[in-house]
């Protein structure tokens, strides 16, 4: 009885394994994606790197389909502070280059630096303070551009009201129709039609300066509407007070009224222009196209009915 040998299974004509068979560098496939690679066996693990592209540039930061992450580089200088790494760099990894990310701190704006209007944004501080009524009414005679610019930014509804509403009252006695009517009429018939007359100056001060003020924004102007309107009312009243107070005594077909009549015009459209161009930051010309209806029915309402 022949004997038999008791073994561990060991199979010996089982081949030994052979070890994986690697590609030539340059044909190796990619793992597929999200799996990180693993090394041959017996060889240390080593990190590998993305190569750059033709560009220069390697595959942006948030788009790596093989799970790995850009290599460490030099600090690169702050934005816009010189270095080849900036605008238009040449190689190198640098926040500005595409696909990369920028990082700003909370309120930086690099890329608007200008400062330019917008509607509604918060106005720029006043000139000056606010001035008291008579100096109001001095600087706009002896020195309207400075006192537009000062006063640009405050109401000045007190001084308008009361002034234009004097005017108003005698306004009356200057139109030569108007005064005979008041003049022949009894005192309890007299007051109405006078006080009806400032009410009415009031009215149209109003209704030109808002009209002033709304041609001056359609044109670019960036001014309030209170200051404008105030100020221009204010304008048409003292510009005309000349003429009126010898239109009062000497009747509107006087020569010197007449003279008066439109000099003052004249002057009522050098003060608007400046008016407009102080308080919308407006050229001279447009600010002239914003108040030539004003200056119009002026002439038309006030001067020619005299003239």
């Amino acid at each position: 009885m022949a004997g038999f040998r008791i073994g561990r299974g060991r199979d010996n004509n089982r081949t030994p394994q052979q070890p994986p068979r690697q590609q030539p560098y340059g044909q190796q496939q990619p793992p597929p994606y999200g799996q990180q690679p693993y090394p041959p066996a017996g060889a240390p693990p080593q990190q590998q790197w993305p190569q750059p592209g033709p560009g220069g540039h390697g595959e942006p930061e948030y788009f790596d389909p093989y799970g790995q992450q850009q290599p460490p580089q030099a600090q690169q200088p702050p934005y816009g502070h010189g270095g080849h790494g900036g605008h238009g760099g040449h190689g190198g990894y640098t926040n500005d280059n595409p696909g990369h990310t920028q990082v700003f701190a909370v309120g930086e704006d690099p890329y608007n630096q200008g400062a330019t209007y917008q509607a509604g944004a918060a106005a720029a501080a006043p000139a000056g303070p606010r001035l008291p009524w008579k100096e109001l009414l001095r600087g706009i005679v002896m020195r309207p551009g400075q006192t537009f610019l000062q006063m640009r930014d405050y109401a000045v509804w007190g001084p308008a009201l009361t002034v234009t509403f004097l005017y108003g009252l005698l306004a009356v006695f200057g139109l030569d129709d108007a005064r005979e009517d008041v003049i022949n009429a009894t005192l309890p018939k007299a007051v109405p039609i006078v006080l009806s007359a400032g009410a009415a100056f009031v009215i149209c001060g109003l209704l030109l300066g808002a009209v002033t003020h709304t041609l001056a924004r359609q044109m670019g102007g960036d001014g309030s509407w209170q200051p404008t309107v105030g100020l221009s009312m204010l304008v048409m009243s003292l510009t005309d007070a000349p003429r009126l107070l010898f239109a009062v005594f000497l009747g509107g077909d006087n020569g010197v009224v007449q003279v008066l009549g439109w000099a003052t015009w004249v002057a009522a459209g050098f003060l608007f222009t400046s008016l407009v161009a102080k308080s919308h930051d407006l050229p001279w010309p447009k600010a002239l196209g914003a108040s030539a209806i004003q200056l119009i029915a002026l002439l038309s309402i006030i001067k020619l009915g005299t003239i």
